[in-house]
């Protein structure tokens, strides 16, 4: 079957133009501030709609069905178009050296991984930071699922965009169109971030850093206005409050929050994954917290005993959730706690949020999904004759999606391995190997090693840099909607 490129170039011109809308928003900023680099980026925004527009009008005459290949294509040009046109602000404002640093810089972006190669984000204009945030925000709900909920304008089907890009394992929809769906979500992930930006306004932010690290966290991303990231209101537990619950709501899956909105309480509390989700925060958050207590170094600063407990259980638990959920928050360099910790922390990097949230990683239910076929495969050992399906949220898996899941880890194992030795040939040592390609893989943002997370990437080797770069858009589009592209067999016209 012929590839269609017409609605392929079509939709990409679309988003091309969504994103010159968003470079105007910058720009208006700008202006609003008087930073100096309103000219850039409303120039920025003029060149990328141009473009953009010029694709809709040379294509507008094109079949519009759209089929499975032609639906991962959109998804895997769509990002890497998103990609190349957010690098233009950075460009013609001049606020980063170098193509490479730039292109990791806005591709940690649109992936909300986190991982910045500005050493000093506090110098610069609050339209480049605006847009680092903006370019988290479009990335966390996913550029393809906004497109979507408009798709009807164009008069294409989106289903096949949708399973495509929806991160997780499950695509849960909300509404039997698919459209409507994506409509649902797009206004929950509108919702939190004007709560959160209202709430940390309040709690003492400005209004510059409260709706940029709002954009930020509820896209699971990490980027900071501060150098310090989080933990520039370290005398401030509100605001650190604040972000730790919207980190933990928006590594639950939407899906869930609609129920919440609509007061249906139950079904969240029957959800096997949010039980298992909370369980891990709660877990890793004592034992962190368990450990910290008994290093004095970081208690020192600390007067009263209730002092000490309240930042004890802060810290672990903001780390915690940031790690777990791939926002990539700091408060405190966890590498420096303590050997047991680090260690801790870096198996938190496999762990991923919750199906259908905007995490990264691994996800929670296919942890779970494995952990019980394993079980399951021990009672068929004893019971070789007996039919013991494997169930979750009291419904049968189907066989296919525990295959799917089970491949999945040993491609994302394999991935982290290959991630990995690559890194170590580019000349990282082994700690930072590991850190830097579980990091990317899983769209983390902090690292271990000489990229922690009181470091930049900076100084991370020029081809390092991109392919850390490939694994962040290789984690956030689940492996294989970006691998399965790179196969003969995906090309082959039959």
């Amino acid at each position: 079957m012929k590839i269609n490129i017409k609605i392929i170039t079509y939709f990409l011109g679309f988003l091309l133009i969504i994103n010159g809308g968003f470079m105007f928003l910058s720009a208006f900023l700008s202006y609003f501030y008087k930073d100096g680099i309103t000219a850039d980026l409303f120039l920025s925004g003029v060149l990328v709609s141009i473009i953009g527009l010029l694709m809709l009008f040379l294509n507008k005459s094109h079949d519009k069905q759209i089929n499975k290949r032609e639906g991962y294509l959109v998804v895997v040009l769509g990002w890497v178009a998103m990609i190349f046109s957010g690098t233009i602000p950075y460009i013609l404002t001049g606020t980063i050296d170098g193509f490479s640093n730039i292109f990791f810089e806005t591709t940690s972006g649109y992936t909300a991984t986190g991982s910045t190669i500005i050493n000093d984000v506090e110098v610069l204009p609050e339209g480049i930071l605006f847009w680092r945030s903006i370019t988290h925000w479009l990335g966390g709900m996913g550029m393809i699922v906004f497109a979507i909920a408009i798709l009807p304008l164009l008069g294409i089907g989106g289903m096949q965009l949708f399973n495509a890009e929806s991160p997780g394992p499950s695509t849960d929809k909300l509404h039997p169109r698919i459209t409507d769906t994506a409509k649902r979500l797009w206004l929950i992930y509108v919702s939190y971030t004007i709560i959160e930006t209202i709430f940390l306004k309040i709690a003492g932010m400005s209004f510059f850093d409260a709706i940029n690290h709002s954009m930020s966290n509820i896209a699971s991303g990490g980027f900071s206005t501060k150098n310090a990231s989080l933990g520039h209101w370290n005398s401030n537990p509100l605001i650190q409050y604040i972000v730790i619950i919207f980190m933990f709501l928006a590594g639950t899956n939407f899906v869930l929050s609609y129920f919440g909105f609509k007061l249906n309480f139950k079904k969240i509390f029957k959800d096997e994954e949010f039980k298992v989700y909370s369980l891990f925060i709660i877990g890793f958050t004592v034992s962190v917290a368990t450990i910290l207590y008994f290093n004095t170094d970081f208690l020192m600063s600390y007067e009263s005993q209730f002092n000490r407990v309240e930042a004890v259980f802060r810290h672990s638990l903001f780390q915690v959730v940031s790690i777990i959920t791939t926002t990539g928050f700091v408060t405190a360099d966890y590498t420096a706690w303590s050997p047991l910790l680090l260690l801790l922390f870096f198996g938190m990097m496999f762990l991923g949020g919750s199906a259908g949230s905007t995490s990264g990683g691994f996800k929670i239910m296919r942890h779970l999904l494995i952990i019980r076929n394993g079980i399951l495969q021990f009672k068929k050992i004893l019971h070789p004759h007996a039919i013991i399906p494997l169930r979750y949220n009291k419904t049968s898996v189907s066989p296919e999606i525990t295959h799917n899941i089970l491949g999945f880890f040993i491609v994302y194992m394999l991935s982290f391995m290959i991630g990995t030795i690559v890194f170590a040939i580019l000349g990282l040592d082994f700690e930072s190997a590991l850190g830097v390609s579980a990091s990317s893989l899983g769209n983390v943002g902090p690292s271990i090693g000489a990229f922690g997370p009181t470091n930049t990437f900076f100084e991370l080797p020029l081809l390092a840099k991109w392919w850390s770069s490939f694994l962040m858009l290789l984690g956030r589009l689940e492996l294989f909607t970006v691998l399965i592209i790179l196969t003969s067999y995906f090309w082959n016209n039959r």
